[in-house]
């Protein structure tokens, strides 16, 4: 038998409503929870945190204002306290598929603050719209947590951890820069090339996509606070939106601004669009360098075997010794899922209709999730495989002296079709250039060996 848990009555412009007795939220978020009980994804405790900052620097500057008691500002600020001490993560039950501005979220904190102070503090009473939500509207306060709770992720979390594999990309091209291989294109036989050639092209790829993703992240600091319901700032002192962020700013420790037009942040959300084309570029990136490692890893008897990669868990329940490049396959697939949330995030930033965007919860979700994923596939792709690869020294060589496309180096000596004519003998009759070049007549043996050396 299903014990039904106490409730209490809260209130809202529409009437009562039931909300469990030991819960911080009121009336507009149990109405949420009725009416959107839709998948499992909850809104980003990133985004929750984010909320406490914008109502905490809005707190300050109402209060600055002499529009919010200090007894009523200082609450506010402890509750927020308790929210970014991550002590009241709970009272914060409301999935993503809801209004598509966050209205609900953000009622969802007015309202945790508001019951919460009432147990800090009986003699004072506080309302949410009022007092919690005062100077501001949920138009411009998600989408200013939105930045926040974006720019913090990439500067805190996937800047970080993809520096870190970039770092060991370096090193690796230092560790194999005298160790010279076969080059391959179109998955065939090409000219050789050092493996840590090949490691510096991984590192470049990345510290380019670095580059664009940290100046592109600066336009994350550009708030629209101040903008209330459409960018115009009504209900809001004048000169709210500069005080406000700049208690942003001293809260969380980065270099707020107030965006020079809130009209278009309220409306759009360009700058993560574009945050997410970076982060998909740098998605496709990562696939392609760990489709490679694997293949090089492949066999490692039968396949290509040239690198040899940490041999982290099992990789069979029925094959006894097999071990598989899984830190490689995990990455495919976060950079898989990173794809489609840029589609996703694309599709969500074409609903704008007038003067609001009504995908900003979907939008964040993605980015977020984007962003994270990153930051740890990174870090786990660079501390499980990458740091441990290994070159098969005795595999590159032998695949090095059985290649026919070191002919190349024969071309500027004896022409082409000579050179083609080298390399079809040997094939042919299964023997080395060498023989064959010097079975044909057509290079002396000396003059071989200087001319492939000079591609060494």
């Amino acid at each position: 038998m299903k014990i039904k848990s106490k409730v209490k009555i809260e209130k809202d412009s529409l009437g009562n409503v039931q909300v469990p007795e030991n819960k911080y939220w009121g009336a507009q978020t149990q109405r949420a929870l009725n009416n959107f009980k839709i998948g499992k994804q909850k809104m980003p405790i990133e985004i929750i945190r984010a909320l406490a900052i914008v109502k905490k620097a809005a707190a300050l500057s109402n209060n600055q204002f002499g529009i919010l008691s200090s007894d009523k500002c200082e609450l506010i600020c402890k509750v927020c306290d308790e929210i970014l001490n991550d002590k009241l993560d709970e009272h914060f039950p409301l999935f993503v598929w809801q209004s598509g501005s966050g209205t609900q979220t953000n009622m969802n904190i007015n309202e945790v603050v508001t019951n919460r102070a009432k147990v800090l503090n009986q003699k004072i009473t506080l309302h949410p719209n009022d007092d919690v939500n005062r100077s501001q509207s949920s138009n411009d306060v998600f989408p200013s947590a939105m930045h926040i709770a974006a720019y913090k992720t990439l500067i805190e979390k996937t800047i970080p951890n993809i520096e870190i594999l970039t770092n060991t990309f370096d090193k690796k091209s230092q560790e194999f820069k005298n160790l010279i291989k076969i080059g391959r294109t179109h998955l065939t036989d090409a000219v050789p090339l050092s493996l840590g050639q090949e490691f510096s092209g991984y590192a470049f790829q990345l510290k380019k996509v670095l580059n664009n993703l940290k100046y592109i992240s600066k336009d994350l600091l550009e708030l629209p606070l101040g903008g209330t319901a459409v960018g115009t700032g009504l209900n809001a002192p004048k000169t709210f939106d500069k005080l406000a962020v700049q208690n942003v700013s001293k809260l969380t420790g980065y270099s707020f601004i107030v965006v020079p037009n809130k009209f278009a942040l309220l409306s759009s959300h360009d700058v993560i669009v574009e945050i997410s084309g970076i982060l998909k570029t740098l998605a496709t990136i990562l696939i392609k360098i760990a489709s490679d490692i694997r293949l090089y890893a492949s066999g490692p008897k039968c396949g290509i075997g040239e690198l040899l990669l940490p041999d982290n868990e099992p990789g069979s329940s029925i094959m006894p010794g097999k071990v598989n490049p899984t830190q490689c396959e995990m990455l495919i697939m976060v950079c898989s899922q990173i794809i489609g949330n840029d589609v996703t995030i694309t599709l969500g930033n074409m609903n704008g209709n007038f003067q609001l965007n009504t995908s900003k919860p979907l939008i964040i979700y993605n980015f977020l999730e984007s962003a994270q994923l990153l930051a740890d596939s990174c870090k786990s792709f660079n501390d499980n495989c990458a740091i441990g690869i290994k070159a098969n020294i005795s595999v590159i060589k032998n695949n090095l002296d059985k290649s026919l496309s070191l002919v190349t180096a024969l071309n500027p000596y004896i022409g082409y079709d000579k050179a083609a004519k080298i390399a079809r003998n040997a094939f042919k009759k299964n023997i080395t250039l060498k023989k064959s070049a010097v079975e044909l007549g057509l290079v002396k043996k000396e003059d071989f060996d200087k001319w492939i050396s000079s591609l060494f």
